[in-house]
């Protein structure tokens, strides 16, 4: 009986390690779990390009900033943006002040995540955008603070706006939960 409490302890302990199936090498503590009614997106953090700004993601996340905002602005073979946990329509910010621009050379292609930001520099806050596609016009010009290294399926299949309307989407698809990977449950 004791052997038999032991294993389902054990099993009870590990699930939240078994239950995200991290792609190899990438680091709980920098991982975001997005989760959509599509299927799970699983989001490296890059600290080394962008401290400040994954920090933000990673302490939104936490307070569950993000849970149930939309992918307001979603443009076929560009970018879906999301991350308006105030608002939901892409004016909204958190409570926190904008981050300083963390600009890098890194190239904006498909599965890198950039910070959204309006036309100041150092506006960032809250928001951010998963590329479907090569966009060099961004290069340098928008903080990369990660990339998917898993489950760009799911952001495929993200309900798209309309071209006339800047893609702007009508009853929008939704983060359902998202978290950093290290304290998911």
């Amino acid at each position: 009986m004791f052997r038999i409490l032991a294993v389902a302890a054990a099993l009870i302990c590990a699930a939240p390690a078994l239950a995200q199936n991290l792609p190899a090498g990438v680091d709980p503590q920098n991982a975001i779990l997005l989760d959509t009614k599509h299927g799970r997106v699983v989001i490296r953090l890059r600290p080394d390009l962008a401290p400040k700004h994954a920090e933000r993601i990673k302490m939104l996340s936490r307070e569950g900033f993000y849970n149930n905002a939309p992918f307001h602005r979603v443009i076929g073979g560009f970018m879906a943006q999301t991350g308006d946990g105030a608002r939901g329509d892409g004016t909204g910010k958190s409570k926190y002040p904008d981050l300083p621009a963390e600009f890098t050379g890194t190239p904006f292609v498909r599965g890198v995540v950039g910070m959204a930001r309006s036309q100041n520099p150092n506006s960032a806050n809250a928001q951010f955008f998963i590329m479907f596609a090569p966009a060099t016009h961004l290069d340098g010009q928008y903080t990369v603070v990660g990339d998917v290294v898993s489950g760009m399926e799911a952001v495929d299949k993200i309900k798209k706006g309309p071209p006339e309307r800047n893609g702007a989407v009508n009853d929008p698809d939704r983060i359902v939960k998202m978290s950093v990977a290290a304290g998911a449950r």
